[in-house]
């Protein structure tokens, strides 16, 4: 019995939910917004602008309006009270004061059906109590519940409107790429072979890399081996010099045309190694040396040698730092050392360094 009981409650309880629903829903859509209205018509003051000639304001504003209105309602409330409470009053005393054979004859019976009506009415009255008190309740345990349910329905709401927003911006962008790129267009298959394809390719250019970078490691250190050899042939050529000067030679001495074939091949030496392009005595302790780096830049090397000891005292480059190569530490290490062909392979060797990784 009292599951069955449950059951119908339940079932009725879920007429009121899907009622309550309905309901919701139909003031949705009406979009009545009386809580707007409401506040818009407490919070409204008539602006004395707005008054015709003749017309009282307070008659105007709706808020000075439901203030008298509610004061008449009180007003009539107690006038009503009176009123009926006057009327006894006058029918009692009438009751009392008139004739026995004018006044009404209340009998027991009269009163007994009166009581048995207020009985029925009580009961009435308690049944209907019973019946407002449950729906209260039930108002109260399902009110939470509706408002979770509309909470999640407008979150679901909201999220499906979101999703048909980006669902119709993805059409649009979808639809502007295939203007954008008309038939024939790149399909998964040929995307696939042209990745294979440049995959290989960029392997293949991987390997020539490293060959290059092989081949240049092989040339600098040749160029190395050359310069060394070069400074080899210069300290002869110093030995030579200071020999023909110890020596007085004439100018017509056969022993000058070996030392000059000798300087001479010297000389082409380094310029072939170094690409060296000009080299100029400027006086008789600076020598100017200009070197091709490239087919559009030179850099050009200026030494300064003390007179008297005929040591390294002093270096002025000019296009090194436009290559990106600090040449203070390397000269300040070589003076130190009294190395001008270390310095001048060094140089050299970071410069075109330089541009191998730029290019």
């Amino acid at each position: 019995m009292a599951t069955t009981r449950t059951s119908l409650e339940a079932q009725e309880q879920d007429k009121r939910l899907e009622s309550a629903k309905r309901l919701q829903l139909q003031l949705e859509q009406a979009d009545l917004r009386l809580e707007k209205h409401n506040k818009d018509f407490s919070t409204y003051r008539l602006q004395t602008d707005d008054l015709e000639d003749g017309e009282d304001l307070s008659l105007k504003d709706p808020a000075i309006v439901a203030t008298d209105v509610s004061e008449q309602i009180s007003f009539l409330r107690k006038l009503k009270f009176q009123y009926l409470e006057q009327n006894a009053k006058d029918k009692y005393v009438k009751s009392i004061v008139s004739d026995i054979d004018d006044a009404p004859i209340v009998t027991a019976d009269d009163n007994r059906e009166l009581a048995a009506l207020n009985e029925e009415k009580k009961a009435k009255l308690k049944v209907a109590k019973e019946a407002l008190a449950e729906v209260q309740h039930n108002v109260r345990t399902l009110a939470p519940m509706v408002e979770e349910d509309y909470i999640r329905v407008k979150q679901a709401t909201e999220r499906a409107n979101f999703l048909a927003q980006k669902i119709l911006d993805a059409r649009l962008a979808l639809l502007r790429l295939r203007q954008t790129h008309p038939h024939p267009r790149l399909t998964i298959t040929t995307a696939e072979q042209k990745l294979a394809d440049q995959v290989t390719e960029m392997q293949e250019l991987s390997d020539q890399v490293d060959a290059v970078k092989k081949e240049v490691k092989v040339v600098k250190e040749k160029v190395k081996t050359g310069a060394l050899e070069v400074e080899k042939l210069r300290i002869q050529q110093t030995e030579s010099e200071r020999m023909m000067e110890a020596l007085h030679l004439e100018d017509d001495d056969n022993r000058l045309v070996p030392l000059y074939d000798w300087y001479t091949a010297s000389l082409h030496l380094h310029r072939s190694i170094f690409n060296l392009e000009e080299s100029d005595s400027v006086s008789e302790n600076e020598l100017r040396l200009t070197y091709r780096l490239t087919e559009s830049a030179t850099a050009t090397v200026v030494l300064i040698f003390a007179p008297d000891t005929r040591e390294l005292a002093g270096v002025e480059t000019v296009g090194f730092e436009e290559v990106g190569v600090d040449t203070t530490d390397i000269i300040e290490q070589h003076i130190q050392t009294n190395d001008p062909a270390g310095l001048i392979a060094l140089l050299l060797s970071r410069a075109r360094a330089a541009l191998d990784g730029d290019t």
